[in-house]
């Protein structure tokens, strides 16, 4: 089984480096490198402008930006490793992942590249899984592999490790929280190194040398939920990371299925909540693949890179329009779209002073197009 996609794009190598300097700057996450492309057309020109933004945002200084030197080192340290960084568009790209509101703008993939473009299903679960658990989510990962499926997880302990180990032959995928040199847990560079050899892959959005951090794993679980078709619960506590991935798997319109379990056992509290929520129940593969059935046919429309347009020269905000704006934002996240009709100024320079604040560092997006002032 094979993703239909619409087109394809490929950055130059000047391209890939002046990419890959603005996601690595201050201040600059995957949301914001996609508003200032919008905004200014190319990654360069975005780079000249974002000291003068970040002042006019009210910051102090101006954050750092990435040198060129740094991102020429990092292409080559990636490449001697056998990482392609790549964008949105890009064979080895994983399709579905392209789609998503805070897709990254490079990707670094390890491994077999039409792995990554193939169908894929998540499974997550608990690191402290049961015994019924681990051989339930064995099953389904060899049922969904024998199936045609990639199996995307966490490379973590417990379920992840074992849905990882089953799918060796047919095709899984790890998404890493750290950069690809900073394994976690430790143990399980070996699993990696099997995956890969067996004709899978790894992806991370990380720079080399970057050691996950706790907020580094939510960022890993939206991955894991932005590559599938769907994910599935296998056990999860309450306040469970797999919940976080179920979350985003909403979020990004993806299916979500939960496994149940006995209401005695804790590790399935989780995943019984999921099921009273609307998730669909699992007991065999054949659940899962009906369910993304009617959504295999459906070509991916893949998102466009730069663009040579002229930037636009009537999206500079007046000082009373940035005021207006500023005052509107708070600590509770607000909609863009609400911002523009209460402001009554244009989307453009409404955009422009948030672009302006978040490079200042005072400001936060928030999935569902909602802002807040930090």
């Amino acid at each position: 089984m094979d993703i239909k996609t619409s087109a394809t794009t490929r950055l130059t190598d000047a391209q890939r480096i002046d990419w890959l300097r603005l996601i690595r700057s201050d201040n600059v996450g995957p949301r914001t490198f996609r508003s200032l492309i919008n905004h200014f057309g190319s990654a360069r020109e975005a780079l000249e402008c974002l000291p003068d933004l970040a002042r006019r945002g009210g910051a102090s200084k101006a954050g750092r930006i990435c040198a060129q030197a740094d991102a020429e080192r990092e292409i080559a340290q990636s490449a001697r490793m056998g990482i392609a960084l790549l964008s949105p568009g890009e064979t080895g790209y994983p399709p579905r992942l392209a789609l998503i509101d805070d897709a990254p703008p490079l990707l670094g993939v390890r491994g077999a590249t039409d792995v990554e473009m193939r169908p894929m299903i998540g499974i997550v679960g608990s690191r402290n899984a049961s015994g019924a658990g681990l051989k339930f989510a064995q099953t389904l990962s060899r049922d969904l592999g024998d199936a045609g499926f990639v199996i995307a997880s966490g490379l973590a302990r417990g379920i992840d490790q074992a849905a990882h180990r089953v799918a060796l032959q047919s095709g899984t995928v790890a998404v890493l929280a750290g950069g690809h040199d900073k394994i976690y847990p430790p143990e399980h560079e070996d699993l990696l190194l099997e995956i890969i050899e067996q004709g899978g892959g790894a992806i991370s959005e990380m720079p080399l040398g970057h050691g996950p951090r706790a907020r580094d794993f939510p960022r890993r679980n939206r991955l894991i939920s932005g590559v599938a078709l769907g994910v599935v619960i296998v056990e999860a506590a309450h306040r469970s990371g797999s919940l976080i991935t179920a979350r985003f798997a909403n979020e990004q319109g993806r299916e979500v299925f939960a496994v149940p379990g006995s209401p005695l056992d804790p590790r399935a509290a989780g995943t019984n909540d999921l099921i009273k929520q609307g998730a669909t129940l699992v007991t065999e593969a054949a659940d899962i693949i009906n369910a993304v059935g009617p959504i295999m046919g459906r070509p991916v429309e893949l998102p466009m890179g730069e663009s040579d347009e002229p930037r636009p020269v009537d999206d500079e905000p007046h000082a009373s329009d940035r005021a207006r704006i500023v005052n509107l934002l708070g600590p509770s996240p607000v909609g863009i779209d609400d911002l523009i009709r209460m402001t009554d100024v244009s989307p453009a320079v409404v955009r422009t002073v948030l672009l302006e604040l978040e490079l200042a560092g005072r400001l936060e997006r928030h999935g569902g197009g909602l802002v807040s002032l930090l």
